[in-house]
Protein backbone atom coordinates (compact mmCIF):
# COMPACT_ATOMS: atom_id res chain seq x y z
CA UNK A 1 0.00 0.00 0.00
CA UNK A 2 1.17 3.34 -0.88
CA UNK A 3 1.51 5.93 2.08
CA UNK A 4 -0.14 8.84 1.88
CA UNK A 5 1.39 12.79 2.12
CA UNK A 6 -1.02 13.40 5.36
CA UNK A 7 -0.08 10.41 7.47
CA UNK A 8 0.18 11.82 10.90
CA UNK A 9 1.86 8.27 13.03
CA UNK A 10 5.04 6.55 12.25
CA UNK A 11 4.69 2.86 14.33
CA UNK A 12 8.37 1.88 13.97
CA UNK A 13 9.49 -1.65 15.16
CA UNK A 14 12.92 -2.37 15.85
CA UNK A 15 13.41 -6.09 15.70
CA UNK A 16 16.19 -8.61 15.47
CA UNK A 17 15.56 -12.58 14.80
CA UNK A 18 11.24 -11.69 15.75
CA UNK A 19 9.71 -13.61 12.87
CA UNK A 20 7.94 -16.13 15.14
CA UNK A 21 6.10 -12.60 17.53
CA UNK A 22 6.61 -10.16 14.78
CA UNK A 23 3.31 -11.56 13.16
CA UNK A 24 0.87 -10.51 16.73
CA UNK A 25 2.04 -6.99 15.81
CA UNK A 26 1.40 -6.73 12.19
CA UNK A 27 -2.16 -8.20 13.15
CA UNK A 28 -2.84 -5.51 15.57
CA UNK A 29 -1.68 -2.81 13.23
CA UNK A 30 -3.73 -4.67 10.46
CA UNK A 31 -7.25 -4.25 12.80
CA UNK A 32 -6.71 -0.62 14.10
CA UNK A 33 -9.86 1.67 14.15
CA UNK A 34 -7.89 4.56 12.80
CA UNK A 35 -5.45 3.87 9.77
CA UNK A 36 -3.65 7.31 10.10
CA UNK A 37 -0.30 5.65 10.57
CA UNK A 38 2.60 3.83 8.16
CA UNK A 39 5.14 1.17 10.29
CA UNK A 40 8.21 1.66 9.86
CA UNK A 41 10.43 -1.44 10.51
CA UNK A 42 13.79 -2.39 11.18
CA UNK A 43 15.65 -4.82 10.78
CA UNK A 44 18.29 -4.91 12.49
CA UNK A 45 20.74 -7.90 11.23
CA UNK A 46 18.02 -10.84 11.21
CA UNK A 47 18.74 -14.10 9.63
CA UNK A 48 15.53 -15.68 10.07
CA UNK A 49 12.94 -15.13 7.76
CA UNK A 50 11.58 -11.76 8.81
CA UNK A 51 12.60 -10.07 5.49
CA UNK A 52 10.43 -12.79 3.05
CA UNK A 53 7.39 -12.27 5.97
CA UNK A 54 7.56 -8.45 5.59
CA UNK A 55 7.29 -8.49 1.74
CA UNK A 56 4.76 -10.91 2.08
CA UNK A 57 2.84 -8.35 4.15
CA UNK A 58 3.75 -5.31 2.11
CA UNK A 59 2.33 -7.31 -1.10
CA UNK A 60 -0.83 -7.86 1.06
CA UNK A 61 -1.27 -4.16 0.80
CA UNK A 62 -3.53 -4.08 4.21
CA UNK A 63 -1.35 -1.28 5.54
CA UNK A 64 1.49 1.20 4.65
CA UNK A 65 4.47 -0.71 5.51
CA UNK A 66 8.21 0.97 5.26
CA UNK A 67 10.94 -1.76 5.94
CA UNK A 68 14.70 -1.31 6.11
CA UNK A 69 17.43 -3.89 6.33
CA UNK A 70 20.80 -2.38 8.38
CA UNK A 71 23.41 -4.50 9.62
CA UNK A 72 23.23 -5.92 13.66
CA UNK A 73 23.83 -2.69 15.79
CA UNK A 74 21.36 -2.88 18.39
CA UNK A 75 18.79 -0.92 20.06
CA UNK A 76 20.27 2.70 20.16
CA UNK A 77 21.27 2.01 16.40
CA UNK A 78 18.04 0.60 15.00
CA UNK A 79 16.24 3.65 16.54
CA UNK A 80 18.38 6.28 14.80
CA UNK A 81 17.88 4.49 11.73
CA UNK A 82 14.10 4.61 12.05
CA UNK A 83 14.24 8.22 12.46
CA UNK A 84 16.05 8.62 9.61
CA UNK A 85 13.21 7.33 7.46
CA UNK A 86 10.26 9.15 9.40
CA UNK A 87 8.70 12.73 8.71
CA UNK A 88 5.25 12.69 10.33
CA UNK A 89 4.20 14.59 13.19
CA UNK A 90 4.62 12.13 15.71
CA UNK A 91 6.34 8.53 16.20
CA UNK A 92 5.85 5.61 19.03
CA UNK A 93 8.26 2.44 18.87
CA UNK A 94 6.07 -0.50 19.23
CA UNK A 95 8.75 -3.79 20.05
CA UNK A 96 8.63 -6.61 18.10
CA UNK A 97 7.33 -8.51 20.86
CA UNK A 98 4.46 -6.52 21.74
CA UNK A 99 1.17 -5.42 19.45
CA UNK A 100 -1.69 -2.07 20.23
CA UNK A 101 -5.42 -2.53 20.87
CA UNK A 102 -7.21 -2.02 18.44
CA UNK A 103 -7.30 1.16 19.15
CA UNK A 104 -4.52 2.69 19.86
CA UNK A 105 -3.36 4.93 16.78
CA UNK A 106 -7.07 6.64 17.63
CA UNK A 107 -6.62 7.33 21.46
CA UNK A 108 -2.85 8.80 20.46
CA UNK A 109 -4.06 11.09 17.34
CA UNK A 110 -7.20 12.40 19.76
CA UNK A 111 -5.10 12.83 22.79
CA UNK A 112 -2.69 15.06 20.83
CA UNK A 113 -5.11 16.65 18.88
CA UNK A 114 -7.02 17.43 21.67
CA UNK A 115 -4.17 18.89 24.26
CA UNK A 116 -1.06 18.64 22.11
CA UNK A 117 0.95 21.89 21.40
CA UNK A 118 4.44 23.11 21.16
CA UNK A 119 5.41 23.28 24.96
CA UNK A 120 4.81 19.55 24.90
CA UNK A 121 7.26 16.99 23.39
CA UNK A 122 4.60 14.04 22.86
CA UNK A 123 2.72 11.86 25.13
CA UNK A 124 3.37 9.26 27.73
CA UNK A 125 0.85 6.32 27.74
CA UNK A 126 0.59 3.05 29.51
CA UNK A 127 1.99 -0.11 29.16
CA UNK A 128 -0.54 -3.23 29.60
CA UNK A 129 -0.15 -6.61 30.19
CA UNK A 130 -2.20 -9.55 27.87
CA UNK A 131 -4.78 -9.26 31.24
CA UNK A 132 -5.16 -5.82 31.15
CA UNK A 133 -3.06 -4.74 34.16
CA UNK A 134 -1.18 -1.99 33.85
CA UNK A 135 3.09 -2.03 33.55
CA UNK A 136 3.74 -0.53 37.11
CA UNK A 137 1.57 1.99 38.29
CA UNK A 138 -0.70 4.54 36.64
CA UNK A 139 -0.44 8.46 36.58
CA UNK A 140 -2.52 9.78 39.65
CA UNK A 141 -5.67 10.76 38.50
CA UNK A 142 -5.94 14.88 37.01
CA UNK A 143 -1.68 14.77 35.95
CA UNK A 144 -1.85 16.66 32.84
CA UNK A 145 1.32 16.46 32.03
CA UNK A 146 5.22 15.76 34.15
CA UNK A 147 9.04 15.75 33.38
CA UNK A 148 9.80 12.07 32.29
CA UNK A 149 12.50 12.19 35.28
CA UNK A 150 9.59 12.52 38.01
CA UNK A 151 7.39 9.40 36.68
CA UNK A 152 8.79 7.72 39.70
CA UNK A 153 10.28 10.29 41.90
CA UNK A 154 7.36 12.58 42.35
CA UNK A 155 4.13 11.04 40.91
CA UNK A 156 4.97 7.31 41.89
CA UNK A 157 3.84 6.42 38.14
CA UNK A 158 6.54 3.25 38.06
CA UNK A 159 7.45 0.73 35.22
CA UNK A 160 7.88 0.91 32.02
CA UNK A 161 5.50 3.58 29.50
CA UNK A 162 4.81 4.10 26.11
CA UNK A 163 6.54 7.30 24.74
CA UNK A 164 5.17 9.24 21.77
CA UNK A 165 7.38 11.78 20.36
CA UNK A 166 6.37 14.79 18.11
CA UNK A 167 9.07 14.54 15.44
CA UNK A 168 10.54 17.65 14.51
CA UNK A 169 11.26 18.06 18.31
CA UNK A 170 13.09 14.58 19.19
CA UNK A 171 15.18 15.32 16.20
CA UNK A 172 16.55 18.37 17.71
CA UNK A 173 18.63 15.70 20.15
CA UNK A 174 19.52 12.95 18.07
CA UNK A 175 21.23 10.65 17.42
CA UNK A 176 21.36 8.61 20.19
CA UNK A 177 24.65 7.46 21.25
CA UNK A 178 26.67 4.58 19.16
CA UNK A 179 30.11 3.24 20.09
CA UNK A 180 32.24 1.11 17.89
CA UNK A 181 30.70 -2.65 17.85
CA UNK A 182 29.03 -2.41 20.65
CA UNK A 183 25.33 -3.59 20.54
CA UNK A 184 23.46 -2.77 23.92
CA UNK A 185 22.53 1.09 25.38
CA UNK A 186 19.50 2.45 26.53
CA UNK A 187 17.19 5.19 24.40
CA UNK A 188 15.51 6.57 27.22
CA UNK A 189 18.07 8.85 28.60
CA UNK A 190 17.51 11.62 26.15
CA UNK A 191 13.81 11.46 27.44
CA UNK A 192 15.24 12.93 30.47
CA UNK A 193 17.29 15.04 28.47
CA UNK A 194 14.24 16.77 26.57
CA UNK A 195 12.74 17.65 30.31
CA UNK A 196 15.07 20.47 30.48
CA UNK A 197 13.01 21.84 27.34
CA UNK A 198 9.76 20.25 27.60
CA UNK A 199 6.89 18.62 29.03
CA UNK A 200 4.87 15.06 28.47
CA UNK A 201 1.68 14.85 28.64
CA UNK A 202 -0.07 12.09 30.10
CA UNK A 203 -2.77 9.90 29.21
CA UNK A 204 -3.69 6.72 31.52
CA UNK A 205 -4.74 4.83 28.50
CA UNK A 206 -3.30 1.99 27.03
CA UNK A 207 -1.41 2.32 24.14
CA UNK A 208 0.60 -1.05 23.90
CA UNK A 209 0.53 -4.57 25.19
CA UNK A 210 3.45 -6.02 26.26
CA UNK A 211 5.53 -9.23 26.61
CA UNK A 212 8.29 -9.38 28.02
CA UNK A 213 10.96 -11.84 26.29
CA UNK A 214 12.95 -14.15 28.56
CA UNK A 215 16.27 -12.70 26.05
CA UNK A 216 15.03 -9.60 25.73
CA UNK A 217 16.61 -6.53 26.65
CA UNK A 218 15.04 -5.75 29.83
CA UNK A 219 16.20 -9.14 31.10
CA UNK A 220 19.80 -8.80 30.07
CA UNK A 221 21.04 -5.44 31.64
CA UNK A 222 23.75 -6.61 33.32
CA UNK A 223 25.33 -7.89 30.16
CA UNK A 224 24.31 -4.34 28.54
CA UNK A 225 26.51 -2.99 31.09
CA UNK A 226 29.12 -5.05 30.89
CA UNK A 227 29.52 -5.47 26.71
CA UNK A 228 28.68 -1.96 26.02
CA UNK A 229 30.55 -0.07 28.33
CA UNK A 230 31.39 3.24 26.38
CA UNK A 231 28.07 3.97 25.12
CA UNK A 232 27.15 4.25 28.83
CA UNK A 233 29.83 6.26 29.87
CA UNK A 234 28.43 8.30 27.19
CA UNK A 235 24.84 8.44 28.61
CA UNK A 236 25.86 8.53 32.16
CA UNK A 237 28.02 11.72 31.80
CA UNK A 238 25.27 13.20 29.76
CA UNK A 239 22.75 12.48 32.91
CA UNK A 240 25.03 13.46 35.75
CA UNK A 241 25.01 17.15 33.83
CA UNK A 242 21.48 17.08 32.70
CA UNK A 243 19.62 16.00 35.86
CA UNK A 244 18.84 18.51 38.84
CA UNK A 245 19.32 16.25 41.90
CA UNK A 246 22.34 16.25 43.65
CA UNK A 247 21.67 12.12 44.81
CA UNK A 248 20.49 11.59 40.98
CA UNK A 249 23.51 12.44 39.79
CA UNK A 250 25.59 10.67 42.52
CA UNK A 251 23.89 7.32 41.22
CA UNK A 252 24.72 7.79 37.88
CA UNK A 253 28.69 8.93 38.65
CA UNK A 254 28.67 5.46 40.55
CA UNK A 255 27.45 3.91 37.09
CA UNK A 256 30.08 5.90 35.35
CA UNK A 257 33.03 4.54 37.29
CA UNK A 258 31.85 1.34 36.79
CA UNK A 259 31.59 1.63 33.36
CA UNK A 260 34.97 3.51 33.41
CA UNK A 261 36.21 -0.44 34.71
CA UNK A 262 34.61 -2.36 32.19
CA UNK A 263 36.07 -0.30 29.60
CA UNK A 264 39.30 -0.57 31.04
CA UNK A 265 39.30 3.25 30.72
CA UNK A 266 40.77 5.05 33.67
CA UNK A 267 41.19 8.28 31.40
CA UNK A 268 37.50 8.66 31.60
CA UNK A 269 38.05 9.75 35.18
CA UNK A 270 39.92 12.43 34.07
CA UNK A 271 37.95 13.74 31.15
CA UNK A 272 34.53 13.66 32.58
CA UNK A 273 33.17 17.28 33.12
CA UNK A 274 31.79 16.03 36.72
CA UNK A 275 34.95 15.38 38.16
CA UNK A 276 33.65 16.16 41.66
CA UNK A 277 30.99 13.77 41.67
CA UNK A 278 33.07 11.05 39.92
CA UNK A 279 35.69 11.06 42.01
CA UNK A 280 33.71 11.01 45.45
CA UNK A 281 31.89 7.87 43.31
CA UNK A 282 34.99 5.75 42.70
CA UNK A 283 34.68 3.20 45.78
CA UNK A 284 31.31 2.48 45.29
CA UNK A 285 31.47 2.63 41.75
CA UNK A 286 34.24 -0.28 42.11
CA UNK A 287 31.75 -1.82 44.56
CA UNK A 288 28.87 -2.07 41.85
CA UNK A 289 31.26 -3.33 38.74
CA UNK A 290 32.00 -6.28 41.30
CA UNK A 291 28.60 -6.78 41.62
CA UNK A 292 27.43 -6.53 38.29
CA UNK A 293 30.16 -9.07 37.10
CA UNK A 294 28.83 -11.46 40.11
CA UNK A 295 25.39 -11.30 38.87
CA UNK A 296 26.08 -12.44 35.30
CA UNK A 297 28.72 -14.92 36.99
CA UNK A 298 25.41 -16.07 38.08
CA UNK A 299 22.93 -16.22 35.04
CA UNK A 300 26.11 -18.03 33.52
CA UNK A 301 25.85 -20.26 36.14
CA UNK A 302 22.14 -21.60 35.98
Amino acid sequence: MERSGNIRLSVFTPSYNRAHTLGRTYKSLCSQTCKDFIWVIVDDGSTDNTADMVKTWIDEALIPIEYYYKNNGGMASAHNEAYKHIDTLLAVCVDSDDWMPNDGVEKILSKWEQDGSDRYAGIIGLDVFENGNVVGAPFPAGLHACKVRDLDRKHKAHGDKKYVYVVKTIKKYLPFYEYGNERSGGVNYLYQVMDNEYDMLCDNTPYCVVEYQADGLSASIFNQYATSPHIYLSIRETLISVLDRKTDKFRHAIHYVSSAVFAKDAGALLRTKNKWYVWCAVPLGILLNIYIRFKRWQVRMK
